[in-house]
């Protein structure tokens, strides 16, 4: 075989791999993370009510926890275009690049006694997350007929998961992540 053909024959192999590797190649996923954005949900409805709304920060997201006096509530937690408030349906207003509809099977207060169990100092900023890297905001939606609902303004629609622990004590809480990127 002539010179010139191997060398036209080994190019055309280079060429070849070199279109097929990078459409098999795939990036790793950000921290691991495989969470998706599509809507969560889980549990039915407790008289267990809701006493704390706390946050936190991780290396590869931000966290979001709601504590309750008793077993986990049902939930669903999902992307949408605005939160709407309990009993008005009118939206919350939130600041980010998607929001976050958190709506509890629990009440924020005693359902024998109506006393709220949870009172934030400001219902429109429950946590601090100024600075945060995916948080914008945690508003509450208020609690109405044992449903709660809070919103969480996010900086984009991001991966999350949703869980529930049990503790501390005889309580449990409900856990919401969101990752810092794809």
């Amino acid at each position: 075989m002539k010179t010139w053909l191997k060398c036209i024959a080994i190019t055309a192999t280079v060429a070849a791999i070199a279109v097929v590797a990078p459409s098999t190649a795939q990036a790793a996923p950000y921290c691991g993370i495989t969470w998706g954005s599509l809507d969560k949900g889980a549990g039915r409805l407790s008289d267990d009510p809701l006493t704390n709304v706390r946050a936190g920060r991780h290396t590869c997201y931000d966290r979001l926890v709601v504590d309750f006096d008793g077993s986990p509530a049902g939930y669903t937690v999902r992307y949408v275009s605005a939160v709407p408030a309990q009993g008005t349906g009118n939206p919350i207003p939130l600041r980010g690049g998607a929001f976050l509809e958190i709506a509890l099977q629990a009440p924020a207060y005693d359902p024998n006694t109506g006393t709220p169990t949870y009172t934030p100092a400001n219902p429109k900023e429950l946590v601090n997350v100024s600075g945060w890297r995916t948080f914008r905001q945690a508003a509450s939606g208020g609690s109405f007929e044992g449903y709660t609902t809070i919103g969480l303004g996010v900086r984009g629609r991001l991966p999350f998961r949703v869980f529930t622990l049990a503790g501390p004590r005889d309580g449990s809480r409900l856990v919401i992540d969101v990752a810092h990127q794809w």
